[in-house]
Formats: C-alpha cells, structure tokens, sequence
C-alpha cells in the first residue's frame, strides 16, 4: 500500500515535533517535510509533492489562509487540512471557502487527527454536520448578497443534481444519500462529481457552503418539519 505523503505546516516546532512523533508511528502515512511559515509551502510542495497539507493559520510572515487559497488555486493541488484552536472561526471559514477539505483541532485525540488525514487522502471532507452548520452560522454579514449569488450559481443544477447537493449540505454520505434518494452510490458520485463540474466547486465542503448560503438547509428543514406536522 502507498504511503499518505503530509507535509506539516506550523511555526510551533512542538507542534511540528508532536504531529510528526505522532504520524510517524502509522504505517500508512509518510511525512514528507515540515514548513515554519506559509511563504515555504509552494517549493515545499514541488519538492515533496505531498498528498495532504496539514495547515495551521495564523504565522507570522504569510498565513494560512493565505498559503491555502494559493495552493488550492494551483493544479493538481494537494488536499489541505487547516489546523486551529478555535471551535469556530471566520478564519477557518474563509479556508473552507479557499477550498480546503476541512479542518482539526489542535487537541483532537491522535486517533482522530490520523484518521482525518486518511479520510481526506480518500477524498472525503473532515467535517462533521455539527461542526459545518456552527463554522456556517458564524458567518456574519452581507448573508441577502450571498444568498442571491448562491440561489444564482444553483439554478444551473437541475433537479436531481440540487437534491444532492442538499444532501451533501447536510452532512451526508453517499451511502445514505442513496438510500434517502432511492439511487445507486455509484450514481451519487456521478451526480457529485457533476456538482462539482457545473458549480466550479473543488469538493463536497464548497458544496455544502454554497447549499447553507442559498438557504437551501432551511427550506429542507422546514419541509421536514410541515411533512412531519402533517403525520
């Protein structure tokens, strides 16, 4: 099996050493290299070309932030992880929107940390549904311009590709979007990968983002509720 390739990024050298102490003992996960700042992140990854980018956001030459929004405009970018102290943060936000595939906390059990790493190789966001509706109620100000920009860019999915795009919003796994739509997984990630194409998206957390700002959760939610009223 191949090595996940990370690359570390953090101006915490105990942070560095803990993470790297850390991996080091998976089997399955390689470290690649270990950046101070984010103004290193680019050559590091022409050099190393890691799979994942474990990112913190606040250093003091070029943050975060800064360093994934650069990064993830690149081809064939690396998947980035941001790495925080906050629970929920308009900065972590911001990265999420930048394109990066979720986010840790520093003081997440190691266990956990590994896993979000293989599950971002894997391709899937590191987000649970709680954790992305309390980052996407966070969000303040100018939500009416978002939300017509929003309601604008999905109008170009059609019915069914906006069923699971909601789905998607909503925390979901294809296994059980394909249940609660009544289609194969394997047309799930058709219509994801299609989501992605029409909506210029680079994956399912953007997607969920776009959902939350086009108000398309609270009408989910509040035709939950009158259907499960009219019971």
């Amino acid at each position: 099996m191949t090595a996940i390739r990370v690359l570390l990024v953090d101006d915490d050298p105990l942070v560095r050493a803990g993470l790297s102490f850390m991996m080091g003992g998976a089997d399955d996960i390689e470290i690649v290299g270990e950046a101070a700042d984010g103004d290193e992140v680019e050559a590091l990854v022409d050099r190393t070309r890691p799979d994942v980018v474990l990112m913190d956001i606040r250093m003091p030459a070029v943050d975060g932030l800064t360093a994934t929004e650069r990064l993830r405009g690149r081809p064939d970018a690396p998947q980035v992880v941001v790495l925080t102290t906050f629970h929920a943060d308009e900065q972590v936000l911001r990265a999420l929107r930048a394109g990066a595939a979720g986010f840790v906390l520093k003081d997440t059990p190691p266990a956990e940390i590994l896993d979000a790493v293989r599950r971002v190789a894997a391709g899937d966001p590191v987000l649970s549904p709680a954790v992305t509706r309390r980052l996407m109620e966070h969000a303040a100000g100018s939500a009416d311009t978002r939300r017509v920009r929003a309601r604008a860019r999905i109008a170009a999915l059609n019915e069914r590709e906006r069923e699971v795009a909601v789905a998607v919003g909503r925390g979901l796994p294809n296994a059980q979007i394909a249940a609660e739509l009544f289609m194969s997984v394997a047309t799930v990630k058709a219509h994801v990968s299609r989501v992605l194409a029409k909506l210029g998206l680079g994956n399912r957390v953007q997607i969920a983002l776009l959902v939350y700002d086009a108000g398309l959760l609270e009408e989910h939610e509040e035709h939950e509720e009158h259907e499960g009223g009219g019971r």
